[in-house]
């Protein structure tokens, strides 16, 4: 594999990428976009990092992105000295982040100008798989341009998804991530409930764990809070909130009604009211305690 390889993004996921990708033989570069914690052992393997968004556009075959969302792709994609500055005919720019739709729309005929592709291909599973390689991703593009980046995705992808047309990667994100975070926050409230009720919650997690209910999400949200942790489901409740926005305003344009995802939504917002933002979506049941006045989390070995 010869591709030179950008990389914008080195948070938790995106260190997963990076190093998978250096590890099969690619050449890396990247500017470091929020996090430089990550940096010491990429950079020891042979990833180089450069001052300019454009330098990586200019000097690299395939970009990938591993940013939050629109916002933060569309500064990385316009600003003085941007991947749009430095694109060129042929080059690829990936985007692995969960973002609106409409968003990469307009990003896509920005690059198509210049002769550029820009393929959304956002992922799902979690940073402990992105650091094993096998994640999973949904690619939104024309059968022939995820031909050639699929020997590059394969690095750190388990399984690849041909979702459809450019777009419906990121369409098809939001509908897997509107079910996960809605999921997560009836749990939640569930759990709650029983706990206001007196029920053992571990009774709740025998019950459920045996039965048709059981799924990942609640053995990621409810067996490691038993144990007095709240990092089964590394997602931060602020990104949870702008998915669920996103997947709301989604439907709203369609129109497709979405009470469901509206109603998680909202418990996402109070969540993040309560200054809980930067906290994994286990941290829900910490939502519930403080507006239920119910101890849900067990502390001090209680």
């Amino acid at each position: 594999m010869t591709k030179r390889i950008g990389m914008v993004g080195l948070g938790l996921m995106g260190h997963g990428i990076a190093k998978n990708l250096l590890a099969k033989g690619f050449a890396l570069s990247f500017k470091a976009h929020r996090r430089r914690d990550h940096l010491a052992d990429l950079l020891a393997a042979g990833a180089k990092e450069v001052e300019s968004h454009a330098a990586l556009a200019r000097d690299n075959d395939i970009v990938f992105l591993c940013v939050t969302g629109s916002p933060q792709v569309e500064e990385v994609v316009y600003a003085e000295g941007g991947l749009l500055a430095g694109a060129r005919d042929g080059l690829y720019v990936v985007d692995t982040s969960t973002a609106e739709p409409a968003s990469t729309e307009r990003i896509r005929a920005s690059f198509a100008e210049r002769g550029a592709h820009f393929v959304d291909a956002p992922l799902t599973r979690t940073p402990k798989e992105a650091e094993e390689g096998r994640l999973n991703t949904m690619v939104g593009a024309e059968p022939q341009d995820l031909e050639a980046i699929r020997p590059v995705l394969a690095a750190f992808c388990e399984n690849i998804i041909h979702a459809g047309a450019p777009g419906q990667g990121h369409v098809l994100k939001l509908i897997n991530n509107a079910m996960a975070l809605t999921m997560a926050a009836s749990i939640a409230e569930a759990v709650a409930v029983a706990a206001k009720a007196g029920i053992d919650v571990r009774k709740v997690f025998d019950l459920v764990s045996a039965g048709a209910v059981n799924s990942g999400i609640f053995q990621m949200m409810v067996g490691k809070m038993l144990q007095g942790e709240l990092d089964g489901m590394k997602f931060a409740i602020a990104n949870g909130r702008k998915d669920l926005r996103y997947f709301t305003h989604l439907a709203e344009m369609l129109p497709v009604g979405s009470f469901m995802a509206e109603a998680a939504h909202q418990t996402f917002i109070q969540a993040c009211n309560l200054e809980l933002g930067e906290r994994f979506v286990p941290s829900l049941f910490e939502m519930h305690e403080k507006l239920n006045n119910v101890r849900i989390v067990p502390r001090d070995g209680a």
